[in-house]
C-alpha cells in the first residue's frame, strides 16, 4: 500500500508565513549600542524581512548565494535570519570574536557575495575587507551615524524591496544557512544546514521535555546569533510566536539582569561563563532585581557546575542543562528530570541535573571505545557519537581535514568523552583532547573543575594536563579568585580532596587573573597548556 499523505515541504518559509499571520502584535525588543530600547512587532518583522528578501533578489542575489552577517543580536539580524533564506539565499553568520584573518578566511571559503555589518563593527570589518571580497556591503546603523564609504545603508537597502513580491518556491533539501566551527582544533570547518533540518530542529526545541519554547515565553538569547544558530532559538521563537528580547552588544551581568527584569524574561540561553557572572551579581545584591520566578536559563557550550545550579535555585531561577555542537545544529540533549526523580534525594536530583540529559527526538546517541559500544552503566566512559535529522553528514567543501569525524556506518564522532546510564542520560566527562592520563589512570578535567568552582572563593577554574617525569601527566588547576576573596592552594587542595580520589587531586594550583576563552566563551585550555608546559613539579 502506498502512503496517501500530502507532500508538504518543511521550509523556513512556512514558519515565517505562519508567524506573520498569527502573532502580528507580539513584540521583538532590541537594545541598541547606545543602550536605548527599540520595540518592533512580528507584523513589522514580517514586512521588513520580506522587504529584505525582495531587495536582495532585486540586487542580483541568486538561489544558493551566500549572504554573510557580521552583527550582534538585534532586530535587523533576526530579519536577516529569515529574509535571506526565504529569498532562496544562504545565511552565513560570521563570528565577530575571531581574528580578522580568520573571518576573511571563512568568508572567502564560503564564497560570500553580500554582507550585512553593524556600524559599531566597522573597524573590524575594514580589516576583514582588506582580505575578502564582498560585492555589496550593507550597514546597520542609527540615523545619526555616518555612512561608511563603499557601503549601503540597511534601511535604505530594504526600502528598495517590495514586501508584496512573491517568495520563491523552496525545497526542504535546499540550503538555509551555514555556520563554521571555531577552529580550536585546526582550520574552521563549515556546516551547511537544510531547511528541513532547521524546521525539525525548531519543532524539537518547542517540546516540553526539551527546551519547551512557547508563545507564553519571553526569550532572551544571550548566546550570540553568530554561534551555532543562537542554538536555534530565533527559529523556534518565531515558529511559536514567543516574545524575543535581543541584548545587542551589552552582555555584562548588570545589563542582562536589567533586561531580564524590565522585559519579564522567562527563558534565556548562554554559556556557563555568562551565568557565573550573573550568579555572582545576584549573590552580591540578592534583593536588587525582581526576576520572573522560575525563569529558565539554558546552559550549553560547556558543562555547568552543580554548584551553579544550586546557586541559582536559591534565587528561584532554574538552570536547564543542554548539549550540542555546530555539527548538530546544535540541539542534541537536554536535562529535564522525569517523574521518577520525585522519589530521589536532593543530592541525587542535583547530580542528575548537572548531566547533559537525554537525546532529543530524532537524535540517536552511542558511546564508543576502541573495543566497541560501552555499556550504559553510568560509569564506563566512551566517545560520544551521534546521528539524526539535523546532524551534519560532512563539512562544506573544500575541506582538507575532518573526514575522519564520520564513522563508516554513518555516525558523527563528537570528541566528547561521556558516560551513558540505563535511562540514556549523558554525562560529559571531558573532551578527548583534555583528558588527563596519570600513571595509567584517566582523570576528568571537567569533574575536577566543577568541584573547584564550588568553592565560595573561586570565580573560575580550568584544569589541564602538564607533563610529569614520573606519572606522564598530572593535573594542574588554574584558578581565578572572586573579587575581594582570598584562598590558598592548600585550602583548595583540601576542599577537593574530600570528594576525589588522591590521584585525581591536582598537584598544583596556580592563581591567574583570567582564564583565556575561545570566541564562543569556552575555556581555551590549549593556551593554558602552552603557558604551563614547563611547570616544575
Amino acid at each position: 500500500m502506498q502512503p496517501t499523505m500530502m507532500r508538504y515541504e518543511l521550509t523556513l518559509t512556512s514558519l515565517f508565513r505562519r508567524a506573520g499571520e498569527l502573532y502580528a502584535g507580539t513584540e521583538i525588543v532590541s537594545r541598541n549600542p547606545d543602550k536605548s530600547i527599540d520595540r518592533k512587532t512580528y507584523a513589522d518583522f514580517d514586512r521588513r524581512a520580506r522587504q529584505l528578501a525582495s531587495a536582495l533578489r532585486r540586487a542580483g542575489m541568486n538561489k544558493g548565494d551566500r549572504v554573510a552577517t557580521l552583527c550582534w543580536n538585534h532586530h535587523a539580524h533576526l530579519e536577516a535570519y529569515f529574509g535571506i533564506p526565504i529569498a532562496a539565499g544562504v545565511l552565513h553568520t560570521l563570528n565577530l570574536r575571531l581574528h580578522p584573518d580568520e573571518i576573511a578566511f571563512i568568508a572567502t571559503h564560503a564564497r560570500d557575495r553580500f554582507i550585512i555589518v553593524d556600524s559599531v563593527l566597522w573597524p573590524l570589518f575594514e580589516k576583514v575587507r582588506a582580505k575578502a571580497h564582498f560585492e555589496k556591503v550593507i550597514v546597520v546603523r542609527s540615523a545619526d551615524q555616518p555612512l561608511p564609504g563603499g557601503a549601503v545603508d540597511y534601511e535604505a537597502f530594504i526600502a528598495t524591496g517590495d514586501p508584496g513580491d512573491p517568495l520563491p518556491a523552496l525545497s526542504e533539501d535546499d540550503a538555509l544557512g551555514v555556520c563554521y566551527t571555531s577552529g580550536t582544533t585546526g582550520k574552521p570547518k563549515g556546516v551547511c544546514y537544510s531547511h528541513r533540518a532547521i524546521a525539525l530542529h525548531s519543532l524539537a526545541a518547542g517540546l516540553a521535555d526539551t527546551l519547551g519554547v512557547s508563545r507564553r515565553d519571553t526569550v532572551l538569547p544571550v548566546v550570540p546569533m553568530f554561534h551555532a544558530n543562537a542554538w536555534g532559538l530565533p527559529f523556534a521563537c518565531v515558529m511559536v510566536g514567543a516574545k524575543i528580547v535581543l541584548p545587542g552588544p551589552h552582555l555584562g551581568a548588570a545589563d542582562l539582569l536589567d533586561l531580564f527584569e524590565r522585559e519579564r524574561v522567562t527563558m534565556a540561553a548562554g554559556v556557563p561563563t555568562i551565568w557565573l557572572g550573573i550568579l555572582q551579581a545576584l549573590d552580591a545584591e540578592p534583593a536588587r532585581y525582581a526576576l520572573t520566578r522560575e525563569m529558565r536559563m539554558v546552559v550549553g557550550g560547556a558543562a555547568a557546575p552543580e554548584s551553579m545550579i544550586r546557586g541559582f535555585d536559591k534565587h528561584g531561577l532554574r538552570v536547564v542543562h543542554a548539549w550540542g555542537m555546530t555539527e548538530t545544529a546544535p540541539l542534541g540533549t537536554v536535562s529535564n528530570l522525569g517523574p521518577d526523580a520525585d522519589a530521589w534525594s536532593d543530592d541525587e536530583r542535583y547530580a542528575q541535573r548537572a548531566k547533559q540529559g537525554i537525546a532529543s527526538p530524532f537524535i540517536e546517541l552511542r558511546a564508543m571505545s576502541d573495543r566497541g559500544p560501552v555499556p550504559r552503566d553510568g560509569t564506563t566512559p566512551g566517545e560520544l557519537e551521534v546521528r539524526g535529522a539535523w546532524v551534519a553528514a560532512s563539512y562544506v567543501e573544500p575541506c582538507d581535514e575532518g573526514a575522519d569525524k564520520w564513522t563508516d556506518d554513518g555516525w558523527f564522532r563528537t570528541g566528547d568523552v561521556v558516560t551513558l546510564d540505563a535511562s540514556g542520560c549523558v554525562k560529559i566527562t571531558d573532551r578527548t583532547k583534555d583528558l588527563i592520563k596519570s600513571g595509567g589512570e584517566w582523570i576528568s578535567s571537567v569533574d575536577v573543575e566543577n568541584l573547584i568552582i564550588g568553592h565560595p572563593a573561586v570565580k573560575e577554574a580550568a584544569v589541564i594536563a602538564v607533563p610529569h617525569p614520573k606519572w606522564d601527566e598530572r593535573p594542574l588547576a588554574a584558578v581565578v579568585v572572586k573579587e575581594g576573596a582570598t584562598v590558598t592552594a592548600e585550602a583548595l587542595r583540601a576542599f577537593v580532596a574530600a570528594k576525589l580520589a588522591k590521584y585525581q587531586v591536582p598537584d598544583a594550583f596556580v592563581f591567574i587573573d583570567a582564564i583565556p576563552k575561545t570566541s564562543t566563551g569556552k575555556f581555551q585550555k590549549s593556551e593554558l597548556r602552552e603557558r604551563f608546559k614547563n611547570h616544575v613539579w
